[in-house]
């Protein structure tokens, strides 16, 4: 039987107008604990809506913890803090299980792992016994104890905090760990304007005590469900695969994005095309995500280092090499 091509339907356009509002709402409601960083924000709720991890990388005090409690309480999820130290054991974070004398039964008693986000603070300074213990958790939504398999509540999402200066009593997150967070991201210092903000907002109470929630997990579970809808054409989806393999490839790279990098990076840029109330992906969106998707996922080259060459420099240069899609 012949088929008409030009009978063949498109693809079904979502409507993204509803993800839009909700990440103006979010984003606004953040924005009463933390002053600017509208990028970093933004990075945040991309990561919520494709249930990807996120790491916040940065030196002391400049509100990593303050920026993922808030993101966690705009949210009517349910939240748990895990403080990472030394001694911290895989048992602490999965659960154990334990013999009932009552019901002279095993039974499983859930650790705060098992909660929709879970804040990982200082996450470096879990032994690696410990950080293992995140994989399964961080790639498959589940834990395992004594053979036992529990699925971990939906949505999931996990955000780690650690500090790149301190050294002494970390252990450094092996890659397996790091190709699992979705985004690496960056806050930084504020602005002199930025910073008589913060000192004005939280002179008297923080802000953080009556934050409202905006967004329920059913909205979320929703609005994830629909970024998945957004079009990525062909030219954008072998950009993407180029812009990756290119990591690879390139001279200065000892380890290259991995493929569960390149699904990220179109996972992210659906999320953030829907974001900016488009319901197809441009190669901007590419571009503006491959820095945060890519960077903490390649090894620099020893030579490169001495060179003063950053993953993040290398990506850009790659962006600047690989041909764009144009129609």
């Amino acid at each position: 039987m012949k088929v008409d091509v030009h009978k063949i339907e498109e693809p079904e356009q979502p409507d993204v107008s509803r993800t839009k509002e909700a990440a103006e709402t979010f984003l606004s409601n953040v924005a009463r604990v933390i002053v600017g960083k509208r990028k970093t924000m933004e990075l945040l709720f991309v990561s919520l809506l494709t249930e990807g991890h996120v790491l916040l990388e940065d030196v002391p005090g400049v509100g990593k913890t303050l920026l993922a409690k808030a993101a966690a309480k705009s949210l009517d999820c349910s939240f748990r803090r895990i403080q990472c130290t030394p001694d911290l054991l895989p048992s602490d974070v999965v659960g154990i299980s334990f013999f009932n004398q009552k019901t002279s039964e095993f039974e499983f008693r859930q650790g705060p792992i098992a909660s929709n986000i879970v804040l990982v603070d200082e996450i470096n300074r879990a032994m690696p016994r410990t950080q293992s213990c995140l994989l399964e958790c961080m790639q498959e939504q589940q834990v395992t104890v004594d053979l036992e398999t529990v699925q971990l509540p939906r949505p999931f999402m996990l955000l780690a905090t650690q500090n790149p200066i301190e050294l002494e009593g970390t252990f450094p997150l092996p890659e397996a760990q790091l190709d699992r967070f979705l985004l690496k991201i960056e806050l930084g210092y504020p602005s002199p304007q930025e910073e008589a903000s913060v000192l004005s907002r939280f002179q008297q109470e923080s802000p953080l005590e009556d934050l409202p929630c905006v967004l329920s997990s059913q909205d979320l579970l929703d609005l994830q469900h629909l970024c998945r809808k957004v079009y990525v054409e062909t030219s954008v989806r072998e950009y993407i695969v180029a812009v990756t393999r290119a990591t690879r490839e390139h001279s200065e790279m000892k380890l290259g994005a991995s493929p569960r990098a390149a699904l990220g990076l179109q996972a992210a840029s659906q999320a953030f095309a829907a974001i900016q109330g488009r319901n197809y992906v441009i190669p901007d969106d590419v571009k503006y995500l491959a820095g945060p998707v890519l960077s903490h996922r390649t090894i620099t080259r020893t030579e490169a280092v001495l060179k003063g060459r950053s993953a993040e420099q290398i990506i850009e240069e790659i962006l600047s090499t690989v041909p764009v899609p144009v129609e």
